[in-house]
């Protein structure tokens, strides 16, 4: 980790400060999240290649547009980064609604309705864990424009990598049905959404360590079974 003087300066607050202590002291948990998530990425990227190249022409077949979709996110310390995931709505969605998807969203195809619901549209985030900007299990990462309204504690999140699951993807696994008839969906996601879902976020900070990161692997797999 950075040390506390070399860390943004909107992460130096007072309710930063906790859970900054809690993670500097379980830097060997934090290496060996490391390790795991480089080996374990690189296995399934192996064994996954061949469902991914079937995905893609699916992706092709079903409708008009690229294969992989590629969005401004935010991880550790606030660095953006760009998040991979196989297109699930039709091109141009984000100019035609707002940033979160809702129940029955008309911008997402028919082949993007089974990715989703079997978290298959995320597979290529494997590139991610790889590359360094994203882990297995961490807070889900969020557009700048979401990150910009966290509250001081909630900025304890960017102390890790984001995540590809959470605690919180598995309590909100059907976040697309809360927001389903909101006038706003985006503010209903900020204002209501949002601050439940750190919650649990702020919760995995504080019991952080592999094993835990583990046992919620094995719950978001029996979830998704579910």
């Amino acid at each position: 980790m950075k040390r506390w003087d070399e860390l943004p300066e909107r992460l130096k607050n007072e309710a930063v400060l906790p859970y900054y202590d809690i993670l500097s002291k379980k830097g060997a948990s934090r290496i060996v999240k490391r390790i795991f998530d480089i080996i374990a990425a690189l296995i399934l990227t192996v064994i996954a290649s061949p469902f991914m190249l079937i995905i893609a022409i699916w992706i092709k077949l079903d409708s008009k547009g690229k294969v992989f979709f590629r969005q401004r996110r935010v991880t550790t310390y606030g660095r953006v980064f760009g998040i991979y995931k196989f297109r699930t709505m039709v091109s141009d969605a984000e100019k035609l609604g707002t940033q979160v998807t809702v129940n029955n969203d008309s911008r997402v195809t028919r082949a993007g309705h089974f990715l989703r619901k079997c978290r298959l549209d995320e597979l290529p985030q494997l590139f991610n864990v790889l590359k360094g900007d994203m882990s297995f299990v961490g807070t889900r990462p969020e557009v700048e424009r979401y990150v910009d309204r966290y509250s001081d504690e909630m900025m304890a999140t960017l102390l890790m990598p984001a995540g590809i699951t959470s605690l919180a993807s598995i309590k909100f696994k059907d976040e697309e049905k809360l927001l389903s008839g909101a006038e706003d969906a985006d503010e209903v996601y900020i204002n209501d959404v949002l601050p439940q879902k750190m919650k649990y976020n702020l919760e995995y900070l504080r019991k952080f360590n592999f094993f835990y990161d583990i046992k919620l692997m094995f719950m978001t797999f029996f979830a998704v079974l579910k």
